[in-house]
């Protein structure tokens, strides 16, 4: 597998070779429509959100504390790694910076139906935070196989992705099967030996470009710089099936009947969208 860069595709080009075959893809230009392009930057979110909180954690931290670690973040002394603040939530007024959220190829996004609004489904809009060295150490996969589109807006990453199939390669966790247990930048090859026959593609993502990451992708992210970076979701038809199972082994924990009501409602409310589709209904 490569991974193909496009300034130019058509939506029709993007499902037939990226979406259908789970191949990622980054638009070096996808974001140009939105007017945080080119506009959120370390000092803009000072002047904009410097008081606002998050957590990390437990821990509490405004935007000016935040954005101080990670400009003095290292490699050698990383700054802890996510920060994150739920967009709709905690930075409202942003979301109109970032529209249309799709950036015209995240369509149709099922978690935009209101049927999805309720409870959660992994329908985040979130804005990462991270500083050099800032990583994730475990490769994992979006919960209840969503496809995750991330948009570098300031900064580069660089990423590490897994073709499709090599699951039994990365040691899922036994308790959380969404999460390797190997740690990808200092494996342990003696109690991994199976990730000797792995193939890792790892790749730098910078300021303006957009990755998709297709469902069932293994991966992981590591800040080269101080990074700035939204990121979302996508439910559709393409991975509905993937993601109804996901929705019973995610509730089954909390008790079977709870998780067949989920899945039930789960269920209806996949159909009811893909008959909206059908029928042009916009979300």
């Amino acid at each position: 597998m490569e991974i193909v860069r496009r300034s130019e595709i058509s939506y029709e080009e993007f499902i037939e070779n990226h979406v259908k075959p789970g191949i990622p893809i980054v638009f070096t230009n996808a974001s140009k429509v939105w007017k945080a392009n080119g506009l959120l930057t370390p000092d803009w979110l000072r002047s904009k959100f410097g008081e606002r909180l998050t957590s990390h954690n437990n821990q509490d931290f405004t935007m000016n504390q935040i954005l101080d670690l990670v400009e003095n973040s290292t490699e050698s002394n990383p700054a802890p790694y996510p920060f994150l603040y739920n967009i709709p939530n905690q930075l409202p007024e942003l979301m109109e910076y970032i529209q249309p959220v799709g950036l015209n190829y995240a369509l149709p996004n099922w978690i935009d139906s209101k049927l999805f609004k309720k409870g959660h489904w992994g329908n985040a809009i979130e804005l990462f935070i991270g500083g050099p060295g800032g990583k994730f150490p475990y490769v994992h996969l979006d919960y209840y196989h969503l496809s995750a589109w991330v948009n570098q807006l300031y900064g580069e990453k660089r990423f590490t992705v897994f073709p499709r199939g090599q699951d039994h390669l990365l040691y899922p966790d036994p308790s959380n099967y969404w999460r390797s247990q190997v740690n990808i930048f200092d494996i342990d090859y003696d109690n991994f030996p199976l990730m000797k026959q792995a193939t890792p593609i790892s790749f730098t993502v910078g300021p303006g470009e957009t990755l998709y990451i297709p469902f069932g992708i293994w991966h992981s992210a590591y800040s080269l710089t101080p990074t700035l970076s939204v990121a979302f979701d996508q439910l559709s038809s393409h991975n509905s099936i993937d993601f109804i199972k996901d929705v019973w082994k995610l509730k089954k924990e909390y008790g079977k009947i709870k998780a067949a009501y989920n899945v039930g409602y789960a269920t209806l409310s996949c159909m009811a969208c893909k008959v909206g589709d059908i029928m042009g209904i916009k979300r």
